[in-house]
């Protein structure tokens, strides 16, 4: 039977890797428009809200992750120290 080990110092740092640059992730605000009332420039402003909301739920959700996968290598670090007692 092959055997599986897991390297916990190395998942955890690549996760914290991917932390950090989750928190790179974002954009700019646009600049001031003036006192444009153009169609175009309402439908802008729009899309750019929507984008950066997108991006938000995005980010919430990249963290979720990796909160679930830390807490999962957790747990199978804990199950490989028990099977080790035995």
């Amino acid at each position: 039977m092959a055997e599986i080990k897991l390297k916990y110092g190395a998942v955890m740092k690549q996760l914290e890797s991917v932390s950090s640059a989750l928190e790179a992730v974002s954009i700019g605000n646009a600049g001031s428009n003036g006192k444009n009332k153009l169609d175009y420039t309402s439908k802008y402003q729009s899309r750019e809200a929507k984008l950066v909301s997108m991006i938000s739920e995005y980010k919430q959700a990249v963290h979720k992750n990796i909160a679930d996968v830390k807490d999962n290598v957790d747990s199978l670090k804990e199950q490989d120290e028990a099977i080790a007692v035995k």
